[in-house]
């Protein structure tokens, strides 16, 4: 933690930070403060602000822009207060990979010097690739290992400190996640299932489990495409004679397509678990929120199986 060494120091400090707390902003709350040496944070979607404040702690002051269950970063509508909001962080967190375009166009209108975090480059995705990173856990511990040098770099006199907090979220705030990911994965490993949408393509490798939906049906679901007749044939069959053991779906996008799979799915007795593209409840942690959908998925699978 910062200290300050003299009075004249602790003087300026303050002069400094009530100057410019005005531009700390917040999309979920309206104007907020925050002192000036604290590193001011935007994230895109809350998912990344959840980790993002994690590794930063109490050195950093973190505003998620996407914060509502029912947005779709895909097809945002950034609003002039947003605009602000990245305009006065020395750190912006995009997903990148076509997900949230809004960003970067926002961060080329205001050509400020800020930091930027694209997830898709800290993992080497370009566009056109599956953008849910957030559900792979090895994409996940790249993107916290690139916020800790970066805060590092925006604050070298705290750089123990960052490392501390990431070996402190990666040890004890994620042990119960990779707990049930491991657990999931020696129990169930190599079990077929079905999933709606292509979020769920990026976490059943990392659970070992054979995802048999189309790739071409789950990408169509997530953009908003159109759903091929081939695609719904192949799924009918996969439901109809059981060749999945689960069904797992996005509450947050259920399409006609997908309720005919899931009343399919109930109809043949193949359990059903839920997944959402953000952290619902938005106030739940990243980890609270996958640990809960990983138990869901852990109770489908056992139901299935009788193991």
């Amino acid at each position: 933690m910062k200290r300050s060494c003299a009075s004249a120091v602790a003087a300026a400090t303050l002069a400094v930070a009530i100057a410019l707390t005005s531009a700390a902003c917040s999309t979920a709350t309206g104007a907020t403060e925050a002192p000036s040496q604290i590193i001011q944070v935007v994230a895109a979607e809350n998912f990344w602000g959840s980790i993002a404040q994690q590794v930063g702690g109490t050195d950093v002051h973190v505003v998620s822009i996407i914060t509502n269950p029912n947005s779709d970063p895909h097809s945002y509508e950034p609003t002039a207060n947003d605009a602000r909001t990245i305009a006065g962080a020395k750190l912006v967190i995009e997903n990148g990979i076509g997900y949230d375009p809004w960003v970067a166009r926002l961060l080329a209108a205001d050509r400020g010097a800020q930091t930027v975090v694209n997830v898709g480059s800290v993992v080497g995705v370009a566009d056109g690739g599956n953008p849910h990173r957030w559900y792979n856990p090895t994409d996940v511990r790249m993107v916290i290992n690139r916020l800790t040098a970066d805060y590092s770099e925006l604050d070298p006199a705290n750089r123990s400190y960052f490392a501390a907090q990431r070996a402190r979220f990666e040890r004890i705030g994620l042990r119960r996640y990779d707990a049930l990911i491991t657990s999931i994965r020696r129990k169930y490993g190599g079990t077929p299932v079905g999933a709606s949408e292509s979020i769920f393509a990026m976490l059943a490798p990392a659970l070992g489990l054979r995802l048999i939906t189309p790739y071409s049906f789950l990408k169509a679901i997530s953009e908003g495409g159109e759903v091929s007749a081939a695609d719904k044939q192949t799924i009918d069959r996969q439901i109809s004679h059981r060749l999945i053991k689960i069904y797992v779906y996005n509450s947050q996008n259920v399409t006609p397509d997908v309720r005919a799979q899931l009343a399919a799915a109930s109809a043949e007795h193949i359990p059903v678990a839920t997944i959402t593209e953000t952290l619902a409840p938005p106030e739940v942690s990243y980890q609270a929120w996958q640990e809960r959908e990983l138990v869901g998925i852990q109770a489908a699978l056992a139901q299935a199986t009788g193991r």
